[in-house]
């Protein structure tokens, strides 16, 4: 015990209410703690305390404040300082803001002991700065008449102490270094409180002066905060007050306005204020002769409240309602609307409503049109913020299901069903499709129209627009083709006579205008004819031979002059016999041979037509069809049909001709008369009447009318001139229509009035006409000297810029691009010359020539980092003088970095022709590239060629020629690890090969100039994209097949498969597919890395977290961090939080005024992230949204602040445990198999999950890496050809076959004549300006029969055992048993050296192939489902089971996750043995058989009479079979069917080679594939490796009765949503991380901390 010294002891007789608000957070620590324990006794001796004295409470505070003890609690010194000897330490962050209003709301109230009268005194003790805001806080204090005083102690902020305190600072706050010494202050405080208390009792007792102050009103207190009012209440002054005057005013620059009230009032409304502002309050007491100090204080009015619930609803095409909840106080509401096209201002229209109408029809509307509406609450001429929606009107309703009914050869009848209630009619046009007049009929509104007068055997098109006010609807069109007119039938003969007999007939139809009637003797002679009227239906033929056979015709004309078809018949007029008594005439029966009836040509294509008639008896025994080109240029073709069928489909046919065609009935001892009929095919009819419609900045719709002939799809060709120019091809069977053509134009988004303002010498300003639909503007100023620019980017609201630092007399070139959303406007420029530089002197010329200057960096390559090497073709190819300019090219380019070295960009140069050299290595001041990118990656890409982790490798290949080796693997091969490729070819290089060398997209990535001259052309693009991709802001990393800038954070971790080995607690496991690997990080890892070594400039603006991850049956119920950011005082900037227990995931960061901020996400999508399956997690942040997508699924959005930056001189850190409870880990277990950083909001929205067996589409997605693909880029050579199939025997005549399709031709018959060569094929797509590569492989040829199926190639042998796992610290464990309860731990031993291989465990199950797994990822899905809905029963069986916090599972995880280590025994003679490597690899697949060669195309069809035409031009050879055998291809068209011949047998089939096979899932993950070499290490930025178990339980040694601050934690049911403290900047004295005692913070969760050491005697205690 110290001796004892005189303290001071306050002996005033003024009396005093102290309350002492102390610091209790985790900063301080326990044993300070009991300093300030044994400070605040002392603190309390110097003054005389009981009830009636000075009164002393205490408040201790840290994330939330307490009331230790009230004013009144205690009533004697000794209870004061038995209180503080036993006062806990309650720990948590430092809120003194918070506490600071705590007491003046809870401890200076009458109910808490506080006197009125009395002087009041508060004592701060804080040790850092706070977390929140003390200024309003404190000064509201001291404005209730509170006397202040500040001690601070370490770490605290004088200038917040100062702040806090009242004046003087000088006697008021009191600042010390170290706990140990707060002692040292005790006098001058206690003497300085005293001296308060007595003055402040005189100057409330009037003692002070000869003049006094009235009392103030206190407690000031403001409600009822509206946006145009609010209450002011207060406390009453002492006395007697005539009036109270409340002055108020506007924080900025406004007039005072007051309002005087009775003083036996405490409380007024001030009304008419105006919305979103602060005001200050003053209350005076007036008194009869005098007036108090003002009692003061501030509030902030609301914004005025906005209408919510805006709809839009029952939309026509030219109306829609709008519909809103009313805003409380609105005087009225303003509607604004607006076409969302680019238009005059003045299409926007303004309506205004009164408060009660909160529904509204807008009219007179554009149909078709996307509107925006807009809702103002009004209150008088001020409005609420607005509220917008989004509508199209509906088009113009068009008249549906058009039928086309009762066809004849002169009528049609139309039926439609009505448009709409408001039609007015409709306007009816049909056309001849070949012609070119138009009929129109405008009708009413009817819905059934005959149309009459029509042609026969004609197409017409109709189209039936429906009429409105507002104009007409689109057109329902269909088309139709009249029939041919129809023969009159019932031909017969009667009343035959000698010379005489009558023939008559029954009308075919009503507008027959005459009858033509022939008859001729069969057998020859003159042949006479009649033309009768079309009324009459009968006929006498006179004037004949007796017993004379005659043949006679009967045809129709019609009023369009078509004639039918000719009715024939034979009769023989009686003999003439005469004897005396009688004459007797004898009748012969006539023998009739008809010819066909009703002979149509009908279903035209532009290859076919149907033929068909009416039957004429069964005295017909077939009928012959023939038919032949009009102008004859081809053979004429015959097919013969049953004389029981009457219909024939003639195919193939030539495209747009005419063909006659004849058919005629043959009977059984001759012929009938041939019936002729004459039609067209249809042509290759190109489209019509093309329309643009929906222009927008990056798109337009177009839309044309389809051509009758069917097409099998169109081709669209576009390109961009002076505007697009538009091209529609018809795609047939048989070739190509004519392009239909026309041209689009996007709107312009672009500035207008584009000019220059304030030039001087170093600077100028530009200043634009804003574009009204642009969110932000990119403004570019280059030099046209040198080319030197700026760029900046402006938000849509800005006009003007100037730009500085410019050089003189310099033309400029200013160009300013609009951008809207992901879209970038044309440039528009101006060009202006800075001013001259006052002249000078002229001096003198230097006497020698200076020294090269080195290139002055760009601007975009400032901060730039990568590592850059540029491989150069140095073949014979190049030339001496070529080779020169490329040195150049290099120097120009290099010249162009900011920094080149260790803390900026390395560059090293490879040299390649025949072999590959380095000529320099990134650490340092032939044409065979396949070998010289190898070279690259093996030589120079490594540690020891000065590559560096975490740097982006770029790779620039210069090249003259094409590679004489195959680069498309090893290219592949750099890509997939993350290098970045840039190409640039010139003189003969290839262009198609510089494509699979570069990275994707190719417009970046590729370069090619015609000469090394022309380098200048691409050099500022390279530079650009070279910098752009080794920003530190947003590097450019690959990522599904393309390149985006953001960040790959598993390299950044070590967590990739040659470094992941030196990480403790983390082991190598298969993921979602086996080409993919995934990490566990088990309970003892707590991965982190330096923030400035991952973000060197801090996160971007918008990015987007993507992670796949899986949680494990081991994984906490607590929440833990997938990722966060802490800086340099352990404290959370911005992460990513699960909460295990509450199925909740928290993201959170601050904003940019410095608050912190959270969001949290919950839901059905959110919870399948903590069901035991990989999942992908998507966290899109913006400048206003927090975006969760969980599986490419929207999981929720949530609206934020735009986040401010964050600290570099902290930590990142993976799995961290939100807090740290008992003997519970400092680490969550899961795996991680993929976790990147992408500098943009829609990568969420493109990416497509392709590494998620159950959401993978193969022909989505890039190829899984390491595995076998059957659609490699390098194509084998085709196979040879097949031999041709003999020619069938000829068989016996058969009956007509049913036709077939359109297909491969019948059977072999007699040799016809060679068809002619078909038409060319259409015109391809227009190539590159630049000469393209050569052509590869054509498209798949023609198929044959598919061939049987090959075997499966034999297994390959067993693959080798995978390499054995690295040495654990400790002996792991030993082949996997049950799982069981865990043993005590034992005492760690020292680590020694690593035990011999262990023995082989037994052979585990073969991993899964890529189909297990999806399989596998649907019944996880299955299982997530049935654990979600039995969820709740666990959990309230849970919560009734009093328990210890340990994880209880009722429901099977998914199986084969490895079980976790057991606890370390007892350290043995020989260490156990080490953990199991990593599965061994599948046996490598079986080679696969080569293809066999194609068989010739089979000879199949329908069986048929007709010859096989000429085998068409063989097509060029296809690309390999992609996987299985696919079914027969189209086959070419066929030639023209010879003569009649007798069908033969089919021809054998050629043999079909078997085809390759090759599955992906077969290809397994070898992991022994590639050698490790594993003197690998990163010598310049380590993996931080934090202390295995750093959070270990406080045991209290001397503090027996501290409370326990996780007494009521229970088991843990829900994560309490903090708020997070406000980051500071860092000092020079602020703590670092240390390896043994770490402490890392999360807001409101305590951690605690000891020594390896003490854990150690912690476990040896727990073994006895």
């Amino acid at each position: 015990m110290a001796s004892k010294v005189d303290v001071f002891v306050c002996k005033t007789p003024a009396i005093a209410d102290i309350v002492i608000l102390v610091d209790g957070s985790w900063s301080i620590g326990r044993i300070n703690f009991r300093l300030v324990r044994m400070f605040l006794e002392s603190l309390v001796n110097a003054f005389s305390v009981s009830s009636d004295q000075t009164r002393i409470g205490l408040a201790q505070y840290s994330g939330d404040p307490r009331i230790e003890w009230h004013l009144n609690t205690h009533s004697t010194k000794d209870a004061v300082i038995n209180a503080v000897k036993n006062l806990p330490y309650k720990g948590g962050n430092t809120l003194t803001g918070l506490a600071l209003m705590f007491i003046l709301e809870n401890s200076f109230k009458p109910e808490s002991g506080s006197r009125t009268g009395v002087p009041k005194i508060g004592i701060l003790i804080t040790d850092g700065k706070s977390q929140d805001d003390v200024q309003g806080p404190a000064r509201s204090l001291r404005e209730a008449g509170i006397e202040l005083f500040a001690i601070g102690v370490k770490n605290a902020d004088e200038n917040e102490l100062k702040a806090i305190a009242s004046p003087p600072s000088e006697t008021h706050v009191y600042n010390v270094a170290d706990f140990s010494v707060m002692s040292s202050i005790v006098e001058g405080l206690t003497r300085t409180v005293c001296g308060r208390v007595e003055q402040l009792n005189k100057e409330i007792h009037g003692e002070g002066g000869p003049s006094t102050i009235p009392a103030a009103p206190r407690d000031l207190v403001t409600s009822e905060v509206t946006a145009r009012s609010f209450r002011v209440s207060w406390t009453h002054a002492p006395g007697t007050v005539e009036k109270y005057r409340v002055v108020y005013y506007a924080s900025r620059g406004a007039q005072p306005d007051e309002v005087v009230v009775n003083g036996d009032q405490n409380s007024v409304v001030l009304q008419h204020l105006n919305s979103l502002t602060e005001y200050q309050v003053a209350v005076f007491a007036v008194y009869s002769n005098s007036a108090s100090e003002a009692l003061r204080g501030s509030v902030t009015t609301l914004a005025l409240p906005m209408v919510n619930n805006l709809e839009l609803y029952d939309i026509t095409h030219s109306s829609m309602r709008v519909q809103w909840t009313a805003a409380d106080g609105a005087s009225g509401y303003m509607i604004l609307y607006a076409p969302l096209t680019e238009g005059d201002a003045a299409d926007e229209k303004e309506v205004k409503v009164a408060d009660t109408v909160t529904e509204i029809e807008l009219q007179d509307l554009t149909p078709a049109t996307e509107y925006t509406v807009t809702v103002y609450a009004m209150y008088g001429d001020e409005a609420s913020d607005p509220r917008t929606g989004q509508e199209t009107t509906l088009p113009l309703t068009p008249a549906r299901s058009l039928r086309i009914s009762d066809v004849s050869h002169s009528s049609a009848k139309l039926t439609w069903e009505a448009a709409s209630r408001k039609v007015n009619g409709y306007r009816i046009m049909y056309v001849k499709t070949d012609g070119v007049q138009t009929n129109e009929i405008e009708v009413g509104r009817i819905t059934t129209l005959l149309l009459s007068n029509l042609t026969s055997l004609t197409e017409y098109t109709v189209a039936i627009f429906a009429i409105y006010d507002e104009g007409q609807a689109e057109p329902a069109t269909d088309s139709f083709t009249t029939k041919s007119v129809p023969s009159p039938w019932n031909f017969r003969s009667s009343d035959v006579g000698t010379d005489r007999f009558r023939v008559s007939w029954q009308h075919a139809a009503s507008d027959i205008t005459l009858y033509k009637l022939t008859w001729t003797p069969a057998s020859g002679g003159e042949t006479r004819e009649s033309v009768i009227s079309g009324n009459s239906n009968s006929y006498v033929i006179t004037g004949l031979t007796p017993l004379t056979e005659y043949e006679v015709a009967l045809t129709a004309i019609y009023r369009d002059k078509r004639e039918s078809d000719a009715l024939e018949l034979s009769q023989t007029t009686a003999a003439r016999t005469t004897t005396v008594a009688t004459t007797t005439t004898t009748t012969t029966t006539a023998v009739i041979r008809l010819g066909v009836r009703g002979l149509q040509l009908s279903d035209f294509t532009t290859f076919s037509m149907g033929v068909s008639w009416e039957l004429l008896g069964s005295n017909v025994r077939q009928y012959r069809v023939s038919y032949v080109t009009a102008r004859g240029d081809r053979a004429e073709q015959v097919t013969m049909v049953p004389g029981n069928q009457n219909s024939v489909v003639l195919q193939p046919l030539l495209s747009d001709t005419e063909y006659r065609v004849s058919v005629t009935a043959v009977y059984a001892d001759e012929d009938g008369p041939s019936v002729t009929r004459s039609a067209r095919t249809l042509p290759l009819s190109a489209p019509k009447n093309l329309r643009v419609s929906e222009e927008w900045y990056n798109r337009f719709r177009i839309t044309w009318d389809t051509p009758p002939s069917p097409t099998m799809g169109y081709r669209i060709v576009y390109q961009p001139v002076s505007e697009y120019s538009v091209k529609v091809i018809a795609t047939y069977t048989t070739g190509s229509s004519e392009a239909l053509t026309g041209r689009a134009r996007t709107l312009y988004l672009g500035v207008t009035n584009l000019n220059t303002y304030q030039v001087r010498m170093n600077s100028m300003c530009a200043q634009w006409q804003p574009h009204r639909h642009a969110n932000q503007y990119r403004v570019v100023i280059e030099s046209l000297l040198n080319g030197q620019k700026q760029e900046v980017q402006l938000d849509g609201s800005s006009s003007r810029h100037c730009f500085n630092d410019l050089s003189p007399n310099t033309q400029y070139k200013i160009t300013v691009y609009a951008q809207l959303q992901d879209t970038e406007g044309p440039a528009v420029t101006t060009v202006q010359k800075t001013f001259p530089v006052p002249t000078t002197p002229p001096t003198r010329p230097p006497t020698t020539t200076p020294l090269p200057t080195i290139p002055v960096a760009k601007e975009v390559c400032r901060a730039a980092k990568a590592d850059l090497v540029f491989l150069v073709d140095g073949s014979w190819s190049i030339g001496d003088d070529n080779f020169v300019k490329i040195i150049r090219f290099l120097y120009s380019t290099a010249g162009a970095l900011d920094e080149i070295g260790p803390g900026g960009t390395q560059v090293a140069i490879a040299q390649f022709s025949d072999d590959a050299r380095t000529e320099f290595k990134l650490n340092s001041y032939d044409n065979k590239e396949r070998r010289a990118m190898q070279h690259v990656k093996d030589s120079i890409f490594t540690v020891a060629g000065g590559s560096r982790r975490g740097v982006p490798k770029v790779l620039v290949v210069l090249t003259d020629g094409r590679s004489q080796d195959d680069v498309n693997k090893i290219s592949q091969e750099i890509q997939m690890e993350g290098y970045i490729v840039f190409a640039i070819g010139f003189a003969d290089a290839d262009y198609g090969e510089l494509v699979s060398i570069a990275s994707k997209p190719s417009e970046r990535h590729v370069f090619f100039v015609d000469d090394l001259d022309a380098f200048r052309k691409i050099e500022e693009k390279l530079i650009t994209f070279v910098c752009e991709a080794a920003t530190a802001t947003c590097p450019s990393v690959p990522m599904s097949g393309s390149t985006l800038p953001g960040f790959r954070m598993m390299e950044m971790f070590g967590l990739v498969e040659h470094l992941y080995s030196n990480l403790e607690g983390i082991s190598l496991e298969p993921g979602t597919f086996n080409s993919f690997n995934s990490f566990r990080l088990g309970s003892d890892a707590l991965l982190a890395q330096p923030t400035r070594y991952i973000h060197p400039e801090g996160l971007p603006s918008d990015y987007t977290i993507t992670m796949v991850f899986r949680l494990l049956p081991e994984t906490p119920q607590e929440p833990f961090a997938l990722w966060e950011v802490l800086n340099s005082r352990n404290e959370p900037l911005v992460g990513v939080i699960l909460d295990n227990a509450g199925k909740t995931l928290t993201f959170f960061n601050n904003d940019y005024k410095g608050d912190f901020q959270t969001v949290t996400f919950e839901g059905p999508e959110i919870k399948k992230l903590f069901y035991g399956s990989f999942h992908k997690l998507h966290i899109a942040v913006s400048k206003t949204l927090a975006q969760v997508m969980v599986d490419c699924n929207l999981a929720g959005e949530k609206p934020i602040n735009a986040a401010g930056n964050i600290t570099t001189d902290g930590l990142e850190v993976l799995g961290r445990m939100v807090r740290s409870r008992g003997a519970k880990d400092n680490s969550a277990p899961f795996q991680l198999q993929s976790f990147d950083i992408v500098c943009s909001t829609s990568w969420a929205r493109r990416d497509k999950c392709c590494d998620l067996p159950s959401l993978r589409k193969e022909a989505d997605c890039p190829a899984l890496p390491r595995a076998c693909t059957c659609t490699q880029d390098s194509k084998g050579p085709p196979g040879p050809p097949g031999p041709t199939g003999g020619a069938g025997m000829r068989g016996a005549k058969g009956d007509r076959g049913e036709p077939g399709p359109v297909g491969p031709v019948g059977p072999m018959g007699d040799a016809g004549i060679p068809g002619p060569q078909g038409p060319p094929g259409p015109q391809g797509p227009s190539g590159r300006s630049i000469r393209g590569p050569p052509g590869g492989p054509g498209e798949r040829g023609e198929k044959g029969e598919a061939g049987a199926r090959g075997l499966q190639g034999v297994p390959g042998t067993p693959g080798s055992p995978g390499r054995e796992g690295p040495p654990g610290p400790r002996g792991g464990p030993g082949a996997p048993g049950a799982p069981g309860q865990n043993g005590p731990p034992g005492p760690i031993g020292e680590q020694g050296p690593p035990g011999p291989a262990g023995s082989k465990g037994e052979k585990g199950e073969r991993g899964d192939m890529q189909s297990t797994s999806s399989v596998q990822a649907i019944a996880r899905q299955v299982c997530e489902q049935l654990i979600q809905s039995h969820m709740a029963r666990y959990n309230s069986i849970l919560n009734h089971v009093p328990s210890q916090p340990v994880s209880i599972r009722t429901v099977a995880g998914p199986p084969g996750e490895p079980g976790r280590p057991g606890p370390p025994g007892q350290q043995g003679e020989q260490g156990s043995p080490g953990r199991p490597g990593f599965p061994g690899t599948n046996g490598e697949n079986g080679q696969p058989g080569s293809r066999g060669p194609p068989g010739e195309k089979g000879e199949k069809g329908s069986p048929g009479v007709g010859i096989q035409g000429p085998r068409g031009p063989q097509g060029s050879p296809g690309p390999p079979g992609e996987g299985r055998a696919g079914g027969p291809g189209p086959a070419g068209r066929p030639g023209n069917p010879g003569t009649s011949g007798r069908p033969g047998m089919p021809g054998p089939v050629g043999p079909a080679g078997p085809p390759g096979y090759c599955d992906p899932n077969a290809c397994g993950y070898n992991v022994g594939e590639r050698e490790i070499d594993r003197e690998v290490t990163d010598s310049d930025i380590p993996v931080v490796q934090l202390a295995p178990n750093p959070y270990q339980p406080y045991t209290p040694e001397e503090e027996g009765e501290e409370e326990d601050p996780y007494g009521s934690y229970g088991t843990y049911p829900s994560y309490y949503q903090p708020n997070y403290p406000q980051p500071r900047l860092v000092e020079p004295g602020d703590p670092v991380i240390a390896e043994d005692t770490e402490e890392l913070r999360s807001p409101g969760i305590q951690r605690r901390t000891r020594s390896v050491a003490e854990r150690r005697r912690g476990q040896k205690g727990n073994d006895h």
